[in-house]
């Protein structure tokens, strides 16, 4: 059995001198898909932006491990140069910077000692997307000025298949969109998928993983993991909610964080 690609250990995590992870362990091996779900506050959205060193999120006890490398001290850019990619919830507008150029940009710094040129990058980035079934007119565009909620999480799934990542975090890619959009972006996430990568996959719903099939899913309240199982578990949840679990679980009431980062 491969060696797992990402290891969290026993990981606490404070944001502004407040504990919102209070000790989460997951492995995640080549080829697998975890699912992480929870309730608003329960820092399911601290998890992602705790594993890829955004500032602010501080780690307090334990450590991740990136392919057998302690990354915690790491920072953002310093992760992403070794492999690791976060999809945002909400991606932000960057008016004057085409797609195209913005793409290019992160290729470049992301992957220092291979770097392209304009035209070795746009035959490369054509090859990505053939395979997502992105037209021009996106790429030509300023970076999610103007874009629907489709469209930006499209152009999310584009930059994760032109950065090529081996850990991918998806922070609640599903925000937002409506069927149509969930099932197009969904499609994209699963071609750029293979035995070779770990994913991680953050969502409210289980609809999002009739798509995005995992191999194991997750539930995170009050900042724990409090149980995990196969997909079945995602079915569990969407039919008795969030309160009902927490009941049966025996978790107190007011375990829920206030957590403005998810």
């Amino acid at each position: 059995m491969p060696d797992p690609i990402l290891v969290i250990e026993d990981l606490h995590v404070e944001v502004e001198g407040k504990p919102i992870l209070r000790g989460i362990d997951l492995k995640i091996s080549p080829g697998e898909i975890h699912a992480i779900m929870g309730p608003n506050g329960s820092g399911k959205s601290t998890l992602a932006n705790a594993l890829m060193g955004r500032p602010g999120y501080e780690v307090t006890k334990g450590r991740v491990l990136y392919k057998d490398e302690d990354v915690s001290s790491l920072s953002t850019d310093e992760r992403a140069r070794k492999g690791m990619f976060l999809a945002f919830q909400y991606p932000t507008e960057v008016p004057g910077v085409s797609v195209v150029n913005f793409l290019r940009t992160a290729y470049n710094a992301v992957h220092e000692d291979n770097k392209l040129g304009p035209l070795e990058f746009r035959k490369y980035l054509q090859e990505k997307m053939d395979l997502l079934e992105v037209g021009d007119e996106m790429v030509n565009r300023y970076v999610n000025t103007g874009f629907s909620g489709g469209e930006r999480k499209k152009a999310e799934v584009l930059q994760m298949a032109v950065l090529d990542p081996q850990m991918s975090i998806l922070d609640e890619t599903d925000t937002g969109l409506d069927i149509d959009a969930l099932k197009e972006v969904s499609e994209g996430v699963v071609k750029v998928h293979d035995s070779n990568r770990g994913m991680l996959v953050i969502t409210h719903y289980q609809r999002l993983l009739n798509y995005v099939e995992p191999h194991f899913v997750h539930v995170l309240i009050g900042g724990r993991i409090v149980r995990s199982g196969g997909k079945d578990l995602a079915l569990e949840l969407e039919a008795k909610g969030y309160d009902q679990f927490r009941t049966e679980l025996g978790i107190p009431e007011g375990e829920e964080l206030s957590d403005q980062a998810g």
